[in-house]
């Protein structure tokens, strides 16, 4: 079974100001096959935790640790963090014009299987994954992200997952900007992955509404760069009635 491990994860990013550190000693373990959600207010180190994780030159880890099956991830380079298994969608997608949606998932694929797939596989894989995810056959013509919709970037960002098959995706902010209709598309391409790999998923949210659609086994509350409550489903759902205000009282206290 493949385990990402964080240990103790202390992260700080310059500023005008000087260093500030986001995360104050971040730990969990994330197993094959299990969804973990990580929930917070604003600021509190959420997409620090995802940067982090996929090795963002703008965050510097003080102390603590990473591992993928045991292996230090944080002397990884971005692309061997990619071929090792690791997957972050982006709250913000970017745009690459003048690459085809084709020749970036198949540049993509054969970077981290070391060869090319095999033509006929790749163009069933592409067509099943957008159809999964209601994606006109046109898009796998144009370029990446350029003039699509939120909706139609984070659908993209799900296609990538579903093709390139990691061991463990880090999905920050996947729901924002999303309609009902596009959540819930988006939702059902998530679980048809972890269904078909055993994904692992860090489902990084400030909102319970995805979870209605993505069942996570176990909720982090992230506050002020620390880890202020975890427990299971149920901790969603008192997050939807309660807030984060009790949190915030405390932190702000410390």
């Amino acid at each position: 079974m493949s385990t990402l491990k964080i240990d103790d994860l202390h992260v700080t990013i310059d500023t005008e100001a000087g260093p500030v550190e986001i995360l104050k000693g971040v730990s969990l373990t994330l197993n094959e096959g299990e969804t973990h959600a990580i929930m917070g207010p604003n600021g509190s180190g959420k997409s620090t935790l995802a940067y982090t994780i996929a090795g963002h030159p703008r965050y510097e880890v003080t102390s603590g640790s990473i591992t993928l099956d045991g292996e230090d991830v944080l002397e990884m380079s971005v692309d061997e963090r990619a071929k090792a298994g690791l997957f972050l969608a982006m709250q913000y997608p970017v745009e690459i014009p003048g690459v085809t949606v084709t020749n970036f998932l198949r540049t993509a694929k054969t970077a981290i299987d070391g060869k090319a797939p095999a033509l006929r596989q790749w163009v069933g894989d592409l067509r099943g994954a957008m159809d999964s995810l209601k994606m006109d056959a046109g898009f796998a013509e144009r370029s990446v992200n350029e003039g699509f919709s939120g909706g139609e970037k984070k659908r993209h960002e799900i296609m990538q997952l579903q093709v390139l098959k990691p061991k463990f995706a880090v999905l920050d902010e996947t729901d924002s900007g999303l309609d009902v209709d596009a959540l819930k598309v988006v939702a059902q391409g998530v679980n048809e992955a972890k269904d078909a790999t055993g994904l692992g998923v860090l489902l990084i949210t400030h909102y319970t509404r995805i979870l209605r659609y993505i069942t996570p086994d176990f909720v982090h509350v992230i506050v002020a760069g620390r880890i202020a409550e975890e427990g299971g489903p149920e901790l969603a759902e008192r997050l939807e009635d309660e807030g984060y205000d009790r949190y915030l009282t405390g932190a702000e206290a410390k």
